[in-house]
């Protein structure tokens, strides 16, 4: 009962995750359908009895305005995987670069701002890439919420992909 739950919104858009108790009262509200479900297990009561839900869509549209992912300190580190963007290094104490630094005109947004642990910032200093003969081991760019639920699962069902275009 601690397993996850993807929630569809009526059109196949994949909308949130959800624990399954939660999905099991909507099928049993009427509120949504089940779409995938784990092979040969089931939840079970006295007079009822449903497949334990992997997938679920909702029965009625719900409109979603245009879903980002906030800019924080930490969601960087999420997009970067925990690796420095210049040396690509792991598990070293990290800090947040401004490839372009402040002070010649850069600012807070995802394309400018990256994963660098302490020795790789301390040598680019306030310069840019190019100036201090560094390279970006990849071009910063905003996530994609897609990618933000599957790193907040971790492992991802095999019956979520088709839904998750993974």
């Amino acid at each position: 009962m601690h397993k996850k739950v993807l929630v569809l919104n009526q059109n196949y858009e994949p909308m949130s995750i959800c624990p399954v108790k939660k999905a099991i009262n909507l099928i049993y509200l009427g509120k949504a359908e089940l779409i995938a479900a784990r092979e040969g297990q089931y939840i079970r009561s006295v007079s009822y009895s449903i497949p334990f839900p992997t997938v679920v869509r909702l029965s009625y549209y719900i409109h979603m305005p245009y879903r980002r992912v906030i800019l924080t300190r930490k969601n960087i580190l999420k997009r970067d995987n925990y690796r420095c963007q210049y040396c690509g290094r792991t598990g070293v104490p990290l800090t947040v670069d401004h490839v372009i630094p402040k002070s010649k005109g850069g600012e807070d947004t995802w394309e400018n701002l990256v994963c660098a642990c302490v020795q790789c910032n301390n040598r680019k200093g306030d310069r840019t890439p190019e100036e201090a003969g560094m390279k970006l081991l990849r071009k910063p760019m905003r996530p994609n919420p897609i990618l933000f639920i599957k790193n907040f699962v971790g492992e991802i069902d095999d019956s979520w992909k088709p839904y998750l275009f993974l």
